[in-house]
């Protein structure tokens, strides 16, 4: 490998005129760098991307080149080359790549940011940029977590780019503060009565989301007869299966049990009335659940709690563990969560709970105020 030479040089490209054999100079000028052994030249660009025919510009051009080299970034002129589009792409490929499941969400969320962002080059998107951006979509009634998801693919674009040596920088981008408290969750004689309204086929899928909090429609939704081990005593996921590609076991309670062994028994009904093969544990009609918006809305207003969400089930199930007395580190094992900060998150203390608690602390104050005996002692 060549040395690296010096600090570079600007100039103006000459060429002899093949007819007339006069030496001639372009107006236009260039720099050249020694990067990583090899020779590099490039045009100077004026402010609207022309070539410059100013010499400051070169100036400028090549001490920032320069200072990229010093401190390690990707240097040349294929960076000022790289668009929007560029990024995007390797931002889904990676997804699909790797299996991701959020594809879909990504996507979107790409879209959106076509839509401002399309014609850009990376250097062009700056954090003053974003920052109109995000004005935009708030004019356009995007909620602050949408708009963050968008900030987070964004961002993994030029970490990506970056990897790739496309982009020597990444911009600012900053995130929309957000409201995380977690409000919604499910009284027994709410969940009772959502459940009388809600058709047969739904029944014990909901019942099992009540009891284990896991996701309806990546969880429940996909399980196949062999995870529920009826013998065993456990409902399984496997690795993989899970949004933090863990897997989880979650212990058959009497309560789920019987949940349970009663969806297996109408399964096997259906398959002898049918003369199918079913596979999954939940399904409709013997063909797999792929959502139930309408019927859970219905459900829900006709039992008099509009606005409930299937999500609710997970923070239920993390607040009757702990009503339970279920130690933390096995609650977050059994309902899947990877950090205290997100269980804690789900672990509401409700009226319920503050009830309890104030019992339990008035026993302990009646119990400190009792006259305390002095033992006799033997002479």
């Amino acid at each position: 490998m060549k040395r690296e030479r010096g600090f570079g040089s600007i100039f103006q490209p000459t060429w002899r005129d093949r007819k007339t054999g006069e030496t001639k100079q372009s107006p236009n000028w260039w720099v050249a760098y020694y990067h990583r052994g090899e020779l590099v030249r490039e045009p100077a660009r004026a402010a609207d991307g022309s070539h410059s025919r100013n010499r400051n510009d070169a100036v400028k051009l090549l001490k920032k080149r320069h200072g990229e080299i010093t401190a390690g970034k990707p240097v040349g002129p294929d960076i000022e080359k790289t668009i929007f589009e560029d990024m995007a792409g390797m931002l889904t490929d990676d997804y699909r790549a790797n299996g991701r499941t959020s594809i879909d969400r990504v996507e979107d969320a790409v879209n959106h940011l076509r839509g401002f962002f399309g014609d850009y080059r990376a250097t062009e998107i700056t954090s003053d940029r974003w920052t109109a951006y995000v004005t935009q979509r708030q004019k356009e009634k995007a909620a602050s977590a949408t708009i963050n998801a968008e900030q987070a693919a964004l961002s993994r674009m030029f970490t990506l780019a970056m990897r790739a040596g496309k982009v020597g920088s990444k911009p600012y981008l900053a995130k929309l503060a957000l409201n995380n408290t977690r409000k919604g969750f499910f009284e027994y004689d709410q969940f009772q009565a959502v459940v009388k309204h809600l058709p047969e086929d739904y029944l014990e899928v909901a019942e099992t989301a009540y009891i284990t909090g896991w996701r309806m429609a990546g969880e429940l939704f996909t399980r196949h007869r062999h995870h529920a081990d009826l013998k065993a005593g456990w409902l399984r996921l496997d690795p993989g299966e899970t949004k933090n590609n863990e897997g989880r076991m979650f212990p058959l309670t009497p309560r789920l049990r019987e949940v349970l062994e009663r969806q297996i028994a109408k399964t096997e009904a259906l398959q002898k009335e049918k003369g199918i093969i079913i596979p999954w544990l939940f399904h409709r009609k013997g063909k797999p659940i792929k959502g139930f918006r309408k019927a859970w809305r219905t459900a829900c207003k006709l039992a008099g709690v509009p606005g409930k969400i299937p999500h609710d089930f997970r923070r239920t199930a993390v607040r009757n563990l702990k009503r339970a007395g279920v130690p933390r580190s096995a609650a977050m094992k059994m309902v899947g969560h990877k950090t205290q900060s997100i269980y804690q998150r789900y672990a509401i203390a409700d009226e319920g709970m503050l009830r309890d608690a104030a019992e339990k602390l008035a026993q302990l104050h009646a119990t400190d105020q009792k006259p305390k005996t002095k033992k006799a002692t033997s002479e």
